[in-house]
């Protein structure tokens, strides 16, 4: 093996959310395909309408899934059939989420579901940059600290690798279930901070 020290290093960084993403899906059950299709075809455009009337624009609305599926009786026979459209809907208001889903329910009734709820940062580059300068400044001081326990010093980087974690906050799901009518529009949801991670493995040779 060649000679010198591999450490690995940590920075994180937090800042506040500011964008919410919600996951929509609208779904209907039917005799057969077409009609679901069409159904679920025709809801869709409605939630999407409904949503620009408040303000979400047409960029922030997009499809995530499309299913069609077949739904059995108790003998096994096919009793009919469901379509579901799922979208993802981002805004920039964080206090919007009573409101869009008001305007949503209102627009289909319980043919709607909540699939999730998260808060994100729109541009992490900034924050990832900060965690790896975070991340090898930890990596320096714990491989001069090792060098200096064995009574040798660093010399040059051989080798860097690189990881990087980040996790939305998730802060309510309800998948595969339709929500209820009436939400209450000051629905208060909180978006608390992001966490970037950026991990450093470092290779110095001896000096």
């Amino acid at each position: 093996m060649d000679s010198g020290i591999t450490v690995v290093g940590t920075g994180q960084v937090t800042a506040p959310a500011d964008v919410l993403r919600l996951t929509l899906s609208v779904g209907h059950d039917a005799k057969d395909v077409a009609a679901a299709v069409a159904q679920v075809a025709e809801r869709t455009d409605a939630v999407s309408a409904a949503l620009h009337d408040q303000g979400v624009a047409e960029k922030d609305i997009h499809t995530s899934s499309v299913n069609v599926y077949p739904q059995y009786a108790d003998s096994m026979q096919i009793a009919g059939y469901r379509a579901s459209h799922s979208m993802t809907v981002s805004t920039t208001d964080l206090t919007g989420f009573g409101r869009l889903l008001n305007a949503a329910v209102g627009a289909v009734g319980n043919d709607l579901g909540l699939d999730g709820l998260q808060f994100d940062v729109a541009d992490k580059a900034p924050l990832v940059e900060q965690a790896r300068e975070l991340a090898f400044a930890q990596a320096r001081q714990k491989a001069d600290h090792l060098a200096g326990l064995t009574g040798q010093t660093i010399g040059s980087i051989t080798a860097v690798a690189e990881t990087y974690g980040h996790v939305p906050i998730r802060a309510m799901a309800a998948a595969g279930k339709a929500v209820p009518l009436g939400f209450d529009a000051e629905m208060a949801v909180t978006p608390g901070e992001q966490t970037i991670e950026v991990s450093l493995e470092v290779r110095w040779s001896w000096g």
